[in-house]
């Protein structure tokens, strides 16, 4: 799930320097919501078991977003920053050679690679885990669905702000086609000493920075894994009491985090069906330690096509 946003506050990415001394904090923040007003519930033995796959995943991405980040562009945007504050203490000069240095690590990039569109120059992630059951959830919905019948907005509000499992990956980018133009329109301001207009230009080009917002559902993730290893006993043949009550518990979690997902809208409720049908095949085949392969093939191409 992704989608663009403007970034609404250049000071919000650009505060003490931030992008030019860390484009990516070393541990990202993580949040658990929790489950009720009460204490969170806790995950069943099969969730806790694929955990450690979910968080190397998320890592995996955010390193791979990591390695996009141009640093000819983190510069571009620090050394804009730097002409609006050489501007506010009345530094012309000083002004003018940061513009001068941006336009040319802007120009390095479109020397690079002419096509390109958005310069990527930070990246950030955060985790909102809801540790709650079906059950919960359901209370939850219905709780937030009952306050906006009655009008209680903003209580509505706050039970929904909570309805969400999931990591958010950040990605913000210069947008190469009007970002250098308009450093460039800054110069001649400041050359006729319209100095209020040459800071609020720099406000407006540091506003343009887009932010691509996407989104990977936990429940999904952590259903996918699951199917992943239930796959693997259910194709190993003899297996013993231990194995069959492990593949029965991996099945049960893959269908709780399934519905998890859908309870929480991640996919077009139409999609959770065949899935549902798809376990109930596989329960069935698995019974009495039966064993065979191909049998997860459609569930897993259906789960991935959730995000």
């Amino acid at each position: 799930m992704k989608k663009n946003v403007r970034n609404p506050l250049y000071a919000a990415l650009l505060s003490a320097g931030l992008l030019a001394a860390n484009p990516l904090p070393a541990e990202p923040a993580a949040k658990t919501a929790p489950a009720t007003q009460a204490q969170a519930e806790a995950q069943s033995p099969a969730a806790q078991s694929v955990q450690g796959e979910v968080d190397k995943n998320s890592q995996e991405r955010v390193d791979a977003k990591r390695k996009e980040i141009l640093r000819d562009a983190v510069k571009a945007v620090v050394e804009t920053e730097n002409a609006l504050r050489a501007l506010d203490a009345g530094k012309k000069e000083d002004a003018l050679k940061a513009l001068e240095k941006a336009t040319g690590k802007l120009e390095l990039v479109l020397a690079r690679d002419p096509s390109l569109a958005l310069a990527p120059v930070d990246v950030s992630e955060t985790t909102f885990d809801l540790l709650a059951d079906t059950k919960t959830i359901k209370s939850m919905i219905y709780d937030a669905e009952k306050a906006l019948r009655d009008g209680r907005i903003q209580v509505a509000r706050g039970i929904l702000l909570n309805l969400a499992s999931e990591i958010v990956l950040r990605t913000t980018s210069i947008p190469l086609g009007t970002y250098p133009d308009a450093i460039k329109a800054v110069t001649p301001l400041i050359d006729a000493g319209k100095i209020d207009e040459a800071k609020a230009a720099l406000v407006a080009a540091l506003n343009t920075l887009v932010t691509e917002v996407e989104v990977i559902p936990l429940p999904v993730l952590r259903a996918g894994y699951l199917l992943t290893h239930a796959e693997k006993l259910a194709e190993k043949a003899k297996r013993d009491d231990k194995e069959n009550k492990m593949l029965d518990a991996l099945l049960k979690e893959a269908r709780n985090q399934i519905q998890m997902a859908e309870l929480l809208g991640y996919g077009d409720k139409d999609a959770f069906q065949p899935m549902y049908e798809q376990l109930d095949q596989i329960e069935e085949k698995a019974k009495n330690g039966n064993s065979g392969s191909g049998w997860f093939t459609k569930i897993k191409k259906e789960l991935s096509e959730l995000f």
